[in-house]
């Protein structure tokens, strides 16, 4: 229970950081409405990066606040936060071949799923 309150409370504050920033750079740059999910992808990238470096060198920290900050927190702010340290993890443990496949797979199924379910709302 203690997990998934603080899953949700890291959600939270990650979803109302994404529409903070998503509408501050709108407001900053309007034609360019794409910086803004650049913009909390790269964060979060930046972030997971930092926490899971220091999450291997710190075991004491709690399991409820390493939830409550990738999982809730970065899950809620962008998921290509954990795409990328997937991708990271995988070309780390030398599994060069499933980490582009991975990748590739994600970018261009993304895109595709993305695009068919455009085409399904259409019909």
């Amino acid at each position: 229970m203690r997990m998934l309150l603080a899953v949700a409370l890291g959600g939270i504050v990650g979803t109302l950081m994404r529409f903070g920033i998503s509408l501050w750079v709108s407001n900053q740059w309007p034609r360019h409405f794409y910086f803004a999910t650049l913009t909390v992808n790269l964060a979060g990238c930046l972030i997971i990066g930092f926490l899971y470096a220091h999450f291997l060198t710190r075991p004491e920290v709690s399991p409820e606040l390493r939830g409550a900050l990738i999982i809730g927190f970065l899950g809620s702010l962008t998921t290509f936060s954990s795409f990328s340290l997937d991708s990271l993890r995988l070309l780390e443990s030398g599994q060069v071949l499933t980490a582009l496949l991975y990748t590739s797979g994600s970018v261009v199924g993304g895109l595709l799923a993305a695009w068919a379910g455009l085409a399904l709302a259409r019909l």
